[in-house]
């Protein structure tokens, strides 16, 4: 039974595709009118669909030539990082790097700072944009007119009076930006610092 049906298969589909190949053929062979008579501006206007058939190859091959431009890995990695604490930091990833660069340090450092002061930004007082604890104290808290502003300033802050003035490690900046933590701060900063590797 089973080689009866393979060969009434065979029978059934081996004619139609004989069939199917030989129409192919002739109307490949054809001239069509439209092609010849057309203008080659209508074409432009207007294209035809369909196969193109050459006789031989082309005069000049299509060559794909690209310049490789480069990006900037580290706002990605930063922006992933606070897009993963839903940071509204995110936004401004581009512009940590930056700065960071402008003022010569590490481009983790503000965020590292923002995680531990303010949980990146999340919990920081009301309208002051201050991710980094920058001046806030028992006698008051700064505020900044928007993100970007606190950024550049924390930033230069950070390059002018803790490195220039030789506070050049997590622990040394400590000392002066929170003495009366116990090493918990640095350890967090260095921890967030790693994260983002």
């Amino acid at each position: 039974m089973k080689k009866l049906v393979y060969l009434l298969t065979f029978l059934t589909v081996t004619p139609l595709t004989i069939a199917a190949s030989f129409v192919s053929l002739i109307s490949l062979g054809q001239e069509t009118p439209l092609l010849t008579s057309v203008p080659q501006k209508t074409l432009i206007e207007a294209p035809q669909f369909g196969v193109e058939v050459f006789a031989a190859l082309p005069s000049h091959a299509p060559s794909l030539s690209t310049t490789p431009v480069p990006a900037d890995a580290r706002i990605e990695m930063v922006r992933q990082y606070l897009a993963r604490y839903r940071s509204p930091l995110e936004p401004f990833s581009p512009l940590l790097v930056a700065v960071s660069d402008y003022n010569g340090i590490d481009y983790r450092l503000l965020v590292a700072i923002a995680q531990q002061e303010s949980n990146l930004c999340k919990k920081i007082p009301p309208q002051t944009y201050n991710c980094w604890g920058w001046g806030i104290h028992s006698e008051g808290t700064l505020g900044f007119r928007d993100y970007p502003t606190a950024i550049q300033t924390v930033a230069q802050g950070i390059r002018e009076e803790y490195i220039d003035k030789g506070y050049d490690t997590v622990e040394k900046i400590m000392a002066k930006y929170t003495p009366l933590s116990e090493g918990s701060w640095a350890a967090g900063v260095n921890q967030f610092l790693a994260e983002m590797e």
